[in-house]
């Protein structure tokens, strides 16, 4: 597998576009467009939340029961969650726009949206930012990147990752780009991922490979507890790179498996690092369980610990949360058989030995929690099981960022 420099735009047949359709705000890029040169195949998982905003509802339905996709519409700044029939109308309308402006059929459009919830879009400026885009449509680096940008709300930083592999003599590329960074604790995925390869493969095995992908990536982040109406990942495959069809789970569909595995991972660890407010990215190992079902569990109860996240903003190796937070994960345990560790790229250290204090080095805990990443790996000497889980520090700026968030 190679990593290269890449988004949604990396792998072949595909393009991408961005523009300022001023939804929310004037003069800011809010719009993105992704669209292929063939029909693909598409995958699709989406937020477990009761309230689904339209566009999970609109996307569902063309995942599920449609045969292939063409586009991805994808807007920031407003939601088109809890807008009722007008709003769910709206996704239908954005599909219409992007079908005349690129002579596909509506239900190859898929729909996306980002930001405040209850309001109504501007449909009008949406279906200008679609006409605007479509013949700006671009394979380039540029127009990749720029697409990752548009679709950012309390993001610092634009999210892409893209890796090559080889199948039957072929390359084969996986690109992406996502956002996210509030409102991020995912029972399904993030809040907006868009996944695109050129990879030749079944439906109904890049489906399984997207479900069960997520389980080990993005529903292992949390940034703030909070599950989205919007949360939707959408994986895209139109077959140019002309590898022999994926259609059995054989080699070929590890080695892909492979592949969209890194690239999820490594967009699932940028929105944890750049969770609203965060100074450091909180990483969470837990390894000895008797099970992955418990490592899982054990993890999560960790890394969305506020009193956890608060001492890492603080450089405070206060071992103390952690252990509680394992203690009421609802997993059984010893604690007098526990060890935990502290590690970044400035060392690491042992801060538990079987549930005690190892009389450690504050001074040197304090240096190795003060960098951007931070990792706790407890050891729970049960088994063979590990699972991890990705957060952020909790910081005065989350609540800065969340008191007026809708003005």
């Amino acid at each position: 597998m190679k990593i290269i420099d890449g988004g949604v735009t990396a792998a072949k047949g595909f393009k991408a576009a961005s523009t300022a359709a001023e939804i929310k705000y004037k003069g800011r890029t809010d719009m993105a467009m992704v669209f292929s040169e063939v029909p693909c195949v598409a995958a699709g998982t989406f937020t477990t939340n009761v309230v689904k905003a339209a566009p999970v509802r609109w996307d569902q339905d063309i995942v599920y029961n449609h045969p292939g996709a063409r586009a991805v519409i994808c807007n920031s700044g407003i939601a088109n969650a809890c807008t009722g029939e007008e709003g769910f109308g709206y996704c239908r309308e954005t599909a219409k726009a992007a079908s005349e402006s690129l002579g596909i059929p509506e239900d190859s459009v898929l729909v996306a949206s980002t930001g405040v919830i209850g309001m109504q879009l501007p449909i009008d400026r949406i279906a200008n930012g679609v006409k605007a885009m479509a013949p700006k449509l671009e394979g380039s680096r540029e127009a990749g990147l720029e697409a990752a940008k548009a679709i950012m709300t309390t993001d610092t930083e634009k999210k892409e990752a893209a890796v090559e592999i080889e199948i039957g003599g072929k390359t084969v590329t996986v690109g992406g780009m996502c956002k996210g960074s509030g409102m991020i604790h995912p029972n399904m995925c993030t809040m907006l991922g868009f996944i695109t390869s050129d990879v030749d493969i079944s439906k109904e095995l890049l489906q399984e490979a997207l479900s069960e992908d997520i389980k080990d990536t993005y529903n292992m982040v949390s940034v703030d507890g909070d599950t989205s109406t919007n949360d939707t990942v959408l994986l895209l495959a139109n077959g140019q790179a002309g590898n022999p069809k994926i259609t059995e789970k054989n080699a070929d569909y590890e080695e892909f498996k492979k592949a969209l595995n890194y690239v999820n991972t490594t967009l699932a660890k940028k929105i944890a690092g750049d969770g609203e407010g965060a100074t450091a990215l909180f990483e969470v190992k837990v390894i000895g369980a008797a099970t992955k079902a418990e490592a899982v569990t054990l993890s999560k109860s960790v890394v969305t610990s506020s009193l956890t996240k608060a001492a890492i903003y603080g450089h405070d190796a206060n071992w103390g949360r952690i252990l509680c937070a394992l203690g009421y994960s609802g997993v059984q345990f010893d604690p007098e058989k526990v060890d935990l560790y502290f590690e970044s790229k400035a060392g690491k250290i042992k801060i538990i030995e079987n549930g005690v204090s190892t009389g450690y080095s504050e001074e040197e805990a304090t240096k190795i929690l003060s960098e951007e990443a931070v990792t706790a790996i407890a050891d729970m000497k049960m088994g063979d099981a590990s699972a991890t889980a990705w957060g952020c520090d909790l910081t005065y700026d989350y609540i800065k960022i969340n008191a007026d968030y809708r003005s």
